[in-house]
């Protein structure tokens, strides 16, 4: 019996290993050598063009997965898309900074919750220094906390988090916020260590658990970038996809006058930069491209529903 026992012992130890080393493709159903792709549009919310682009971009395009800024302009009209299409994958682009030079916002909490984290005018800062040198985490806490509870008040079926301008990646004290609030809400936080070491110098180990879920490769397209053409850029990426799960994040707008003036002295995110992502994300070329290469687009939804709330 007590052979039995410890054979019995054996196996289990032999199942929790391969269950501990089995790879973010197998734990969502994909073999083990899948590259997954969540293509993903940040800045729903910030006007009229920005929805409308990236919803078609979700609708007709390869667009998989997109994020919300709650105290923006427009996010009342994305909110009420969300709310009438469920199954969106839409999550929250949890935002701190108003970097236009002329169209600005303020924050959700009231202004006497939240000092620290507007400027003389009483809009949010438009640098995240500034919102470094400034605001407080538990301002930071109380700011994203009032912005998810009013996307649940407007009836949105968040799936994740992210940060607008990586202000939250930017300082451990307001990514432990972001990170523990995910824990919260039981949705996934966008993360990646070496992403944000080499980006942001800090080091998140000691903030993480096992738990929590990382993706393997962050790609966003940089000035160069855009200047040397989009197409190449993002043709590239796709075509040199790990095996893992992989993010592109894209900025899919119109370079109509609403945008051009939104984004005035602004060229790097510009107009015309996203414009240029929705046509390459609402192309045939990228989605034939992507069944080229045998590319699996998946969503933060099923992050969320298959590892998050298992």
């Amino acid at each position: 019996m007590k052979r039995l026992v410890l054979a019995g012992m054996a196996c289990m130890m032999v199942f929790a290993s391969q269950a501990q080393t089995r790879t973010i493709q197998e734990k969502l159903g994909y073999a083990k050598d899948a590259r997954l792709l969540i293509i993903h549009a940040d800045d729903l919310g910030v006007s009229h063009s920005e929805n409308e682009a990236s919803i078609l971009a979700m609708k007709t395009g390869s667009v998989s997965s997109a994020s919300m800024m709650v105290p923006t302009p427009w996010f009342s009209e994305i909110a009420s898309y969300a709310a009438s299409h469920p199954n969106a994958d839409l999550g929250l682009h949890l935002t701190l900074t108003s970097e236009w030079k002329y169209y600005k916002w303020s924050t959700v909490a009231g202004r006497n919750e939240v000092p620290g984290l507007l400027n003389k005018k009483g809009y949010m800062f438009s640098t995240v220094d500034s919102v470094h040198r400034s605001a407080k985490p538990a301002e930071v806490e109380t700011e994203l906390k009032a912005q998810i509870e009013m996307a649940k008040k407007a009836g949105i079926d968040f799936t994740h988090f992210d940060s607008h301008m990586g202000t939250l990646y930017g300082s451990l004290d307001y990514l432990k916020v972001m990170i523990n609030l995910g824990r919260e809400y039981k949705v996934p936080v966008m993360i990646n260590q070496p992403a944000f070491k080499a980006a942001f110098g800090t080091d998140i180990s000691p903030l993480l658990s096992d738990k929590d879920v990382q993706v393997d490769a962050i790609f966003m397209a940089n000035p160069q970038d855009f200047k040397s053409g989009m197409a190449g850029f993002y043709k590239g990426v796709i075509s040199n996809l790990k095996p893992g799960l992989n993010l592109i994040i894209l900025h899919s707008a119109f370079d109509n006058d609403e945008m051009k003036s939104i984004t005035a002295d602004h060229p790097d995110y510009g107009a015309a930069w996203r414009q240029a992502d929705f046509e390459f994300f609402n192309s045939e070329t990228c989605k034939n491209l992507l069944k080229e290469q045998k590319i699996q687009l998946v969503t933060w939804r099923e992050v969320r529903d298959k590892l998050v709330r298992k």
